[in-house]
């Protein structure tokens, strides 16, 4: 009976140990997890600190579960918060990129801003410099065609240069210099010349073309047909700027009365 009495306390006990042990593993266990959330709420207010203003007068304060951003307003002068940094530098192969308003790119002047002036006023300012070879055929009395021939090849070929690029976000006054000059080319020749939206529809048209014969085109994919096949999907844009580029300019019709339907499909 003894014995028994020993085995059944024995055996109680073993139970006993067993559930302490497991408590002790769940204790740990929660234990774990609290300091991984502990350190990723660290890691976050570091990072509050890194983000918030060096002024004086801003202080950030921490509690147990909230963090308060405070600043001293003076005289209705908010710069000390809302001043934003200076971006940092870019570097490529340790050595700092400078950052410029504008810069040439195979010929053609691109601004910070996106904005075509400064190019089409190179554009304009080289024309008219040619143009004063044109008034001399003029006066060596050259046959017309001659003169158009010399247009067409060295002042107009300097005007329409990438001009499915810029002629679309060009603004209205860009465009009226630029129609001076053809006008005044026509004047010293003496008949009509193709305005620059005819041309930059031909040559958009042209492009558009050699994009959708070739499937290897990183643009191919853009240029894809309605089911009825004899217009192309337009391009959803949200910008002007978006608007006016190459590809969603390229879908709409011109002023000339073509349409999409030109496009060989």
């Amino acid at each position: 009976m003894r014995i028994e009495g020993l085995k059944k306390n024995v055996d109680f006990a073993c139970a006993e140990l067993k559930d302490t042990k497991k408590k002790v593993e769940q204790l740990s266990s929660k234990l774990q997890a609290g300091e991984q959330r502990l350190d990723n709420c660290e890691g976050r207010i570091s990072d509050l600190e890194s983000c918030t203003s060096s002024h004086q007068s801003v202080k950030l304060l921490k509690f147990a579960d909230d963090t308060t951003l405070i600043g001293l307003i003076s005289n209705g002068d908010e710069s000390a918060y809302r001043t934003q940094p200076p971006p940092p530098p870019i570097t490529l192969d340790n050595s700092p990129v400078a950052t410029v308003d504008s810069f040439r790119f195979l010929g053609t002047i691109i601004s910070r801003d996106l904005k075509w002036e400064l190019n089409i006023s190179s554009l304009i300012k080289k024309a008219q410099q040619r143009m004063f070879f044109l008034r001399q055929l003029k006066k060596f009395n050259l046959p017309r065609t001659m003169m158009v021939q010399f247009y067409t090849s060295i002042i107009e070929s300097i005007l329409t240069f990438s001009i499915t690029t810029w002629f679309p976000a060009a603004s209205v006054r860009d465009k009226t210099r630029l129609r001076r000059v053809i006008r005044s080319a026509e004047r010293v020749i003496g008949c009509d010349l193709p305005s620059l939206q005819a041309l930059r529809d031909s040559r958009a048209l042209k492009r558009a073309r050699k994009i959708i014969a070739d499937p290897s085109h990183p643009g191919h994919g853009l240029f894809s047909p309605l089911p009825s096949g004899k217009r192309l999907r337009s391009i959803k844009t949200n910008t002007v700027r978006h608007r006016n580029s190459f590809f969603p300019h390229g879908h709409q019709p011109n002023q000339h009365g073509s349409s999409r339907s030109q496009f060989a499909l």
